[in-house]
């Protein structure tokens, strides 16, 4: 949590910077027509896979900073959400599991046994979704700016939340159409969803990379929680930094979690904790 207020800030961060159209890429773009919808794709890149997932209203194009890079060392997937950019989808309600599912049936569709992922906000929490209700699907798993529970004390900052909720009262009295009905489906999850508990955080077998800014709209202690519930968790706190770490920090962030997917997991116990 979370993209909707922040689709000005990553599009004005990346103007007159993207050559190649990420998201609307004729060459890179497929669609595969999987539990009900054709979710639009796109891949970048050769060797192992990696599968980038985007957060709320967001698109393909919000890893625009992550693409070049990781397609220098991986294959790159990545697709529009259900419900966002060319992946289309009509029904009332939606669900972070429904989604966490698609991601599952679309590494089917393209024959892949396990992939690692790549999550930012509502893109981290379908990556913790993905992890735990399909272990083997996934190798290894880094997630930035995600949260188990909606809660504006708990894991949001309160100002937030009342941001989307006033969005929400405002939506709900405009004249309906498609992309009003779309657009407040997307803000009701937010205020709504997830509920992803500790048991649930512990079926995720994969080393598991946890990020958030220490100003994230997700509070730091939330964030730690979800560390420590995973077995085989680190941690990494940025300092000075909000929700967009991918964005304001693509530089560290690409290096750190690339070291990340490329390093054996340490278990770090005993004697090793000095160290």
């Amino acid at each position: 949590m979370k993209h909707l207020i922040l689709l000005l800030v990553i599009s004005l961060s990346t103007f007159g910077q993207q050559k190649i159209p990420y998201g609307n890429n004729p060459k890179a773009g497929h669609y595969a027509a999987i539990r009900g919808i054709n979710l639009y794709y796109e891949t970048y890149g050769k060797g192992a896979p990696l599968l980038f997932i985007h957060g709320n209203t967001g698109s393909i194009k919000d890893f625009s900073n992550q693409i070049p890079f990781f397609s220098k060392h991986y294959q790159v997937i990545i697709a529009d959400n259900r419900s966002h950019g060319k992946s289309i989808d009509t029904q009332d309600s939606l669900s972070y599991e429904q989604m966490a599912d698609d991601f599952a049936a679309l590494l089917d569709h393209l024959k892949l046994d396990s992939v690692n992922v790549v999550g930012w906000s509502d893109g981290g929490i379908n990556g913790l979704l993905l992890a735990s209700r399909h272990p083997k699907k996934v190798r290894k798993l880094a997630v930035t700016g995600a949260n188990l529970i909606p809660d504006p004390i708990k894991s949001t900052d309160p100002w937030v939340v009342e941001l989307v909720n006033h969005m929400i009262d405002s939506l709900q009295k405009a004249p309906e159409s498609l992309e009003r009905n779309r657009v407040l489906k997307l803000s009701r999850i937010l205020v709504e969803q997830p509920h992803i508990t500790h048991a649930n955080l512990a079926k995720i077998e994969c080393p598991t990379l946890v990020i958030a800014g220490d100003h994230d709209v997700i509070l730091p202690h939330h964030t730690l929680k979800i560390a420590s519930a995973i077995k085989r968790s680190y941690l990494w706190i940025l300092p000075n930094s909000g929700h967009s770490t991918p964005v304001f920090y693509k530089n560290i962030f690409n290096s750190t979690v690339l070291d990340f997917l490329k390093t054996p997991y340490r278990k770090i116990e005993k004697q090793a904790r000095f160290y």
